[in-house]
């Protein structure tokens, strides 16, 4: 992750955002367990992509 340029860091976490509004709104209906870990892991993730953003000075 490290290795990617703004651009593509910005696009990642685009697409992670996306999977966890997802996931929320699958979770809302019940079809799936909050348990699962999912909705954790994409959380995970995208503060990943933030942390490597921030050292890269891509975001203020």
């Amino acid at each position: 992750m490290r290795e990617q340029d703004a651009d593509q860091l910005k696009d990642r976490l685009f697409e992670l955002r996306g999977e966890l509004a997802r996931l929320r709104s699958l979770t809302a209906r019940g079809m799936i367990q909050k348990q699962s870990g999912s909705p954790a892991r994409v959380k995970r993730d995208i503060a990943s992509v933030l942390t490597v953003m921030k050292e890269k000075g891509a975001i203020e």
